[in-house]
């Protein structure tokens, strides 16, 4: 890995940790942690990584404590199932996308999650224009500064590739998923503080 991809891989990790610190404070409170993942169009990559890391969740016993949701910064594909390669490639590791349609982010979106992961640093910078205040810029962060060893700061794109790349792209997901979730789970762990008497949820119905 060259001495810039380098630094700059260490920078984001430690914004990666600086938003996580941050969300930390709320993964203890009694509603689902929220994490959201973003690519193009929300049939390839970002569905990957959902499907991921809600499955890890779940096998980690802590499937009731997250909500993992994905979603494309365009509109191409709205409705629409995850692209065939990407269901098989994540069939051939043992996980189910079927239930899977495309949605796109909006500017909602920032207050529906906790974490907003970008699977590059193209829709990073997109997330961040589009963040209303410092506080939803703050829930951006990056996938693959949560895997140390990560050659790029990109999840290439595989939707012109073939079946190779996609289960290419959903080994980097995988491991960089597992290191977003060891960083979560500590606070997942902790006892979740009561909710007041009369106080509303903060997540979605």
């Amino acid at each position: 890995m060259q001495k810039e991809t380098v630094a700059a891989v260490a920078q984001h990790a430690g914004v990666a940790r600086s938003v996580l610190d941050r969300q930390n404070r709320t993964v203890t409170s009694p509603d689902p942690f929220r994490v959201i993942f973003v690519c193009t169009g929300n049939i390839c990559r970002s569905p990957m990584a959902e499907v991921v890391f809600r499955d890890l969740a779940e096998r980690q016993g802590l499937g009731s404590r997250i909500i993992s949701r994905s979603a494309g910064t365009g509109d191409w594909h709205l409705g629409e199932r995850a692209d065939h390669r990407t269901l098989d490639s994540l069939a051939r590791r043992g996980y189910d996308g079927s239930q899977h349609r495309a949605k796109q982010f909006t500017f909602g979106s920032f207050a529906e999650n906790d974490l907003v992961v970008a699977l590059d640093r193209t829709h990073e910078r997109i997330l961040r224009e589009w963040a209303g205040n410092e506080d939803e810029e703050g829930k951006v962060t990056l996938l693959l500064a949560f895997d140390p060893d990560a050659a790029s700061q990109d999840v290439p794109d595989p939707y012109y590739a073939g079946a190779e790349m996609f289960d290419s792209v959903l080994g980097m997901i995988e491991t960089a998923t597992r290191g977003l979730f060891r960083q979560l789970e500590p606070a997942l762990r902790q006892p979740r503080t009561p909710r007041r008497p009369g106080a509303r949820s903060g997540g979605l119905p």
